[in-house]
């Protein structure tokens, strides 16, 4: 039997479009969503034993208890280990930190049923198949598209965003759409202060951004490695498509 490998890459997952397009009787949100995974990743590192550690720049609040996803991923594959996690995602931007972490046990795990990671959250499934996928449902449903190489800036600013409560606002506001991502407004309801990123953004890189799931993260298509002096107090990340 082949040794698992002890360190996994966790590739962030970027939401380029979003539609909801219903809401089950249990509350769910149904949406049908394109998103892409990115070079820009967190690295865990297995060895034997129990445990969870979390270090890198994105560590701060982080936590290493069992509400983490990836203690969570160990118990429902049944598994043990003592796991670093290298955290390089921006925690809390929606980029998916958390959940292409519980993907990386998963695939350390040798699982690669995305019904299982559905189990773990929404974002699970995608972050388990990788790519370039057209994602419906609950975040249940991946269809794999064609593979694409560009590169995006991203911009997360110290701003707490709870994807609970946007998509509460989101029903409140009566369901709106348009743009790239229908949530977008929902989230400058619960996080007003986005919007003033969002016009800094615009004015640095002289093009609109596009609010990354429920936020907090901004992103602009291209590289703008200016932006980084330009939006001072803000994570600038310029990363590029990843291949799974």
């Amino acid at each position: 039997m082949t040794a698992a490998p002890n360190r996994v890459r966790a590739p962030a997952k970027l939401t380029l479009s979003l539609r909801i397009t219903g809401v089950r009787a249990d509350g769910y949100h149904l949406l049908e969503a394109e998103m892409v995974t990115l070079e820009l990743a967190d690295t865990l590192t297995f060895a034997d034993g129990d445990g969870l550690t979390v270090g890198g720049p994105f560590a701060a609040g982080v936590p290493a208890d069992d509400s983490n996803l990836v203690r969570r991923a160990l118990r429902l594959v049944d598994r043990r280990a003592a796991v670093h996690v290298h955290k390089a995602i921006p925690a809390g931007g929606g980029l998916g930190g958390g959940s292409a972490d519980a993907a990386a046990v998963l695939r350390w795990a040798g699982v690669d049923d995305v019904g299982v990671a559905s189990a773990l959250g929404a974002d699970v499934p995608f972050c388990l198949v990788g790519g370039r996928a057209r994602v419906r449902g609950v975040g249940d449903q991946v269809e794999p598209l064609p593979l694409i190489d560009r590169s995006f800036t991203l911009v997360t600013p110290p701003v707490a965003v709870s994807t609970p409560a946007v998509y509460r606002a989101w029903d409140e506001l009566g369901g709106p759409t348009g743009g790239r991502n229908d949530l977008e407004p929902a989230a400058l309801v619960v996080a007003p202060e986005l919007a003033r990123w969002r016009d800094r953004i615009r004015d640095a890189a002289g093009e609109p951004p596009t609010l990354a799931g429920s936020g907090a993260t901004w992103f602009v298509d291209g590289a703008h490695p200016d932006l980084g002096v330009a939006l001072a107090g803000a994570s600038v990340v310029v990363t590029r498509t990843d291949r799974p």
